[in-house]
């Protein structure tokens, strides 16, 4: 992969919100959905995301700009762990020639040196044990966004999304789930010498053109006429599991909340919160309806109820 800052178009300098107005910008003309025919498209929206996963981790970010980390995430192994000097026949630290044969320098006798072999031990120690080889690395993870719908998110309902591969992967959404929340689903990114790295799905939350969250609970502000305020009545509520039936008692005053239980958001607990109902009077300016509303205000019982 090239320089993660020239693949987002972005300087060196560049914040956090520069890089993220890049990064998106890039993945909304890249998708693989909107880019169906066209596989180099693909393998961009790849170089993007991986991009982004490494600028947007402050950690990352400065690893690679220390030059500690490549563009793919993986260490960097520079120079001669010995200070300088080649192989056979090549000048060492001081620029003579090593003589490997008889007589010359036991490469053993170094490393167990180094290492704690038995030539490093002390007296009657035994030899050390020789220390473990590290696993090869895994490949590079792939990073995604993924927009989730406001009743999605309140419900858990499960996710689909198509991988820089093509294929599609469905995965379950987190209790609790806040905009620009990080899911990592295993196995799914860049082949390396260890396996596959993994997936790091971004989750952004879709807007509802009613309902509005807070915490946990739902808010919707619901119209009602006079008629139904002042006589009561039976209303349909949107909530993310489908329209509901509520009833507004008699005589309500706008502005007044109404709960609905467990129609919010599922909570960290697993636990849904309720939907909150602010009722606001639309007045009628149907002479009929008016006339209408007259006839009830006009009954004694509601009448000393209310103040007009």
């Amino acid at each position: 992969m090239a320089d993660p800052y020239s693949i987002l178009g972005v300087s060196k300098g560049a914040d956090n919100k520069a890089i993220k107005v890049a990064y998106r910008k890039l993945a909304k003309e890249l998708h693989p959905d909107k880019n169906k025919d066209n596989p180099k498209a693909s393998d961009r929206f790849s170089e993007v995301t991986q991009a982004y996963d490494l600028l947007s981790d402050p950690k990352k970010r400065g690893q690679y700009d220390r030059a500690e980390i490549d563009e793919n995430g993986q260490p960097r192994f520079a120079g001669n762990p010995f200070g300088g000097g080649g192989g056979p026949g090549q000048g060492g630290p001081a620029g003579g020639n090593f003589d490997f044969g008889s007589g010359g320098i036991d490469l053993g006798d170094i490393f167990d040196g180094l290492f704690g072999g038995a030539g490093g031990a002390r007296p009657g120690a035994g030899p050390s044990p020789r220390p473990q080889q590290a696993p090869p690395p895994k490949g590079a993870n792939i990073a995604y966004a993924h927009l989730v719908s406001f009743t999605d998110v309140a419900t858990l309902a499960p996710q689909r999304i198509t991988l820089s591969d093509g294929k599609t992967v469905e995965f379950k959404l987190p209790a609790g789930m806040v905009a620009g929340q990080q899911i990592r689903i295993p196995g799914k990114g860049q082949l390396g010498p260890g396996g596959h790295g993994d997936a790091m799905v971004t989750l952004q939350i879709g807007k509802h053109p009613h309902l509005v969250r807070d915490g946990d609970n739902i808010r919707i502000d619901l119209p009602i006429s006079l008629k139904e305020a002042v006589a009561g009545g039976k209303v349909k509520v949107p909530t993310v599991d489908g329209a509901v039936m509520l009833t507004v008692p008699p005589r309500t005053n706008s502005g007044a909340v109404l709960r609905i239980k467990g129609r919010g958001f599922t909570g960290k607990t697993g636990a849904r919160g309720d939907q909150l109902v602010t009722l606001m009077i639309h007045l009628p300016t149907d002479p009929a309806e008016l006339a209408q509303i007259s006839d009830i205000l006009s009954d004694s019982p509601v009448r000393e109820n209310m103040r007009v």
